[in-house]
């Protein structure tokens, strides 16, 4: 299979995605009867050991809130058996974990989503394991004789205490043995898991892809795309995934460069719009145009502080970023709760649980959103059109940029300054007016292909029309 082959198969239906992150511990308690013992009060602050008893059935009882966002697709944090809260230390991949569901659950909340459009990724812990583990078990019972001492790269037996470990763990955390996956007995285990789960879902992001030799990858995708060749593949990686996304890997990242890029411009004034615009183009120019649809764009998630406690509460600062979340190219993803202004430090502060008194959301940040979401929903070319920078006038507080697909077009117009503006855009010349997507007003096209705007202090527009006949 030759490289554009491969690059082909890169999933179209991302490019019409909008993402919602859920930390199943945190998001909805639906089911007091599979709760662990000692669960916290909803809403008290968590701390690193805090169980809740978020689960299965909760994310099904507020499908609801999904639908009314607007959101197509899910990533959930891992929800096979493990004994934290994240879940990130599997005790059996092959099982959901109790306190979230059982697997007939698990299969009826697809089944649910798939009715309402909604596609399922799931998080594959791949690197690690957690002590419980069953082959883990084995090596600390039997040592150097058990079958699976060669799964783990223990330093001397008899292996020691997690507090100090003999043996490779991830960043050195003694709960969190390193598989050795390029062990064909530990790659045939994996794969098995794989196999199982696949045909349910709709793609799979890949925790410290990074960490894990690139041939594990090319296999492991061989694999999944001979399941299911639509099924999405997205790495976690914080910087350049270039040598990941070259079509043999995966489809997309993480884009965390995005994030530190609209951190920059947006939350910490640190760079002129030029240079914001700049910085985008540097991330876009490190994968092919199939790989950037298919980027999973975030503000945040479960391992960053959130987004509106890094704006102060400031209410534009966060809506001009998700405005330019979702109008640029790649699948916006939102963390649960970001929509409704929930705060949070760094882990494990951002993983407070999910506030559903509507009395305490931040009405029109949720509104904000939500018409957003809509506007993209509706727009083709917000969705899946080439991104071009237009040059506004020499205003460092001003983007402008175009996406245009087929005969769609959307010119987007962001102003960061504390003053309106006027703004003199040149358009397609087969254009003769365009629609204001947030207020349906319409905009004749002046002096040729001009349009001349007024944009409110730190506010955005959205301008949509086509080419007639």
């Amino acid at each position: 299979m030759d490289e554009q082959k491969r690059i082909e198969e890169v999933p179209d239906w991302v490019q019409d995605a909008v993402f919602y992150q859920i930390f199943p511990e945190r998001f909805a308690n639906g089911d007091l009867s599979n709760d662990p013992p000692n669960i916290e009060k909803w809403g008290t602050v968590p701390k690193s050991g805090s169980f809740f008893g978020g689960d299965i059935q909760g994310i099904i009882d507020h499908i609801d809130h999904l639908k009314r966002l607007g959101i197509s697709a899910i990533y959930l944090n891992p929800i096979f058996e493990a004994t934290t809260n994240h879940k990130y230390n599997a005790t059996d991949y092959l099982t959901i974990d109790p306190s979230f569901g059982t697997q007939e659950l698990f299969e009826h909340f697809i089944s649910i989503c798939r009715k309402n459009k909604i596609r399922v990724i799931l998080d594959g812990v791949f690197n690690h394991v957690g002590v419980n583990h069953f082959a883990f078990r084995d090596v600390v019972k039997n040592g150097a004789e058990s079958k699976y001492a060669s799964w783990f790269n223990i330093y001397s037996f008899p292996v020691k205490s997690p507090r100090i470990p003999n043996y490779e763990c991830w960043w050195g955390y003694g709960s969190l043995p390193k598989l050795m996956v390029q062990n064909p007995e530990v790659k045939e285990y994996l794969f098995g898991v794989v196999a199982k789960w696949t045909p349910f879902i709709d793609g799979w992001r890949l925790d410290v892809a990074n960490e894990i030799p690139h041939e594990f990858w090319k296999e492991f995708r061989t694999t999944v795309k001979a399941i299911n060749p639509e099924c999405y593949i997205v790495a976690e990686i914080w910087n350049d995934a270039s040598k990941w996304c070259a079509g043999d890997e995966f489809d997309a990242t993480m884009n965390y460069l995005f994030r530190a890029a609209c951190i920059d411009y947006f939350v910490s004034d640190a760079v002129t719009s030029q240079k914001f615009l700049d910085s985008i183009d540097a991330v876009r120019a490190l994968y092919s145009p199939e790989h950037n649809f298919a980027m999973l764009n975030l503000l945040g998630s479960h391992d960053t502080e959130r987004y509106f406690t890094l704006c102060h509460r400031s209410r534009w600062r966060m809506e001009l970023s998700v405005l330019f979340q979702m109008t640029y190219l790649g699948a916006p993803m939102i963390y649960y709760g970001d929509e409704i202004g929930m705060e949070g430090g760094k882990d494990p502060d951002c993983r407070r649980t999910m506030i559903w008194n509507e009395k305490k959301w931040d009405k029109e940040l949720f509104q904000f959103y939500t018409k957003l979401i809509g506007i993209r929903n509706r727009s083709a070319a917000l969705r899946r059109g080439e991104f071009v920078r237009i040059v506004p006038p020499e205003n460092v507080d001003i983007i402008a940029f175009v996406r245009r697909y087929k005969t769609s077009f959307a010119y987007v117009c962001i102003n960061k300054n504390h003053s309106k503006k006027t703004v003199r855009l040149q358009v397609d010349d087969r254009i003769t007016e365009l629609s204001d997507a947030f207020t349906a007003e319409t905009c004749r096209v002046v002096d040729k292909n001009i349009i001349q705007i007024e944009i409110p202090s730190r506010s955005g527009k959205i301008f949509l029309g086509s080419i007639k006949g």
